[in-house]
């Protein structure tokens, strides 16, 4: 399986040989689906938590007595229908939102993106990628230059400062050590640039 191979100034090089069983699997949308809702369900911060009437303060008395008011009965200031009182059926932090993936699925399903992108020709493959300065300015220049628009992301092969720091405040681009792709983050972003050896380190890390 061939693609062509682009430079840092956009221009076309030559071609790359992809791996047929990363770049080139027919695409399940279900199995991509049920992958990608797991891993936001798992990155899911169980954060909003309301009180019941046990744990709201107060309501120790009753509020007057049972009968003789003329006045619906009540046993607590702390009960539901009451203001500052306990809230039924609100979000609690004991909810538990992960969900199990199948390390074969997900890899599986990574592979399927990753197909599905070269296919429509939003992936886009490097010779190399050298940022020589972590400036936003040298970034948007090299961007500029290549076959794509906004909404991009970047897989590097490994920890790249400078062009960490050179996109850091570019709303729509990103970027991603290959041996941490995954659906969710491809997903989010139309165009994907692999360098090389981000080609090399995906077959390495996920294809064992």
């Amino acid at each position: 399986m061939k693609a062509d191979l682009y430079n840092m100034e956009g221009k076309k090089e030559g071609e790359i040989s992809l791996p047929e069983e990363v770049f080139g699997l027919e695409v399940n949308e279900d199995l991509i689906y049920q992958v990608a809702r797991a891993q936001m369900s798992n990155r899911r911060q169980n954060t909003a938590h309301t009180k019941d009437r046990s744990e709201v303060r107060g309501g120790g008395r009753k509020p007057w007595r049972q009968k003789g008011t003329g006045r619906a009965r009540h046993g607590s200031r702390r009960s539901p229908i009451w203001k500052g009182g306990g809230v039924t059926f609100g979000p609690r932090n004991e909810r538990n939102y992960k969900k199990k993936i199948n390390k074969k699925a997900k890899r599986k399903a990574l592979f399927m993106v990753l197909s599905a992108k070269t296919k429509e020709n939003l992936a886009l493959f490097l010779s190399d990628l050298k940022v020589k300065e972590p400036k936003t300015k040298e970034m948007k220049g090299f961007l500029e230059k290549m076959p794509c628009d906004k909404r991009t992301l970047i897989v590097l092969p490994e920890i790249d400062r400078n062009a960490i720091l050179a996109t850091r405040n570019m709303e729509d681009v990103g970027t991603i050590q290959a041996k941490d792709l995954n659906v969710l983050d491809i997903l989010s972003y139309k165009w994907i640039i692999l360098p090389k050896k981000s080609v090399e380190t995906i077959k390495q890390s996920f294809n064992q």
